[in-house]
């Protein structure tokens, strides 16, 4: 269950998602077990936030990445200005802080 790699089909099967339940099985007892396994494959892709966050952050290095390569020098403009947000922000706290 913890592992994303699809399981191995026959040509003509269709890939289900890990969240979904097969059609046509028959017996209540392995309709329940695909359900089960459905719903706890749902509750770990919904539940694990640190590997949704750690995707989200991979996303967002590579668009960086690709408008860093595309835009260099734009992309130095905005590492001084986010700098300077951070220092403005820095010493606005300390100059509160000493007051």
């Amino acid at each position: 269950m913890s592992s994303d790699a699809p399981v191995p089909l026959p040509q003509t099967a269709v890939v289900l998602p890990r969240t979904a339940v097969p059609l046509g099985i028959t017996d209540p007892v392995e309709q329940a077990r695909a359900e089960l396994k459905a719903a706890l494959a749902a509750i770990e892709v919904k539940a694990n936030v640190p590997r949704r966050v750690s995707r989200k952050v991979d996303d967002t290095v590579a668009q960086v990445r690709k408008f860093q390569r595309s835009n260099p020098a734009l992309t130095a403009v905005a590492v001084v200005v986010g700098a300077a947000a951070v220092g403005a922000a820095v010493w606005g706290l300390v100059r509160l802080y000493t007051r």
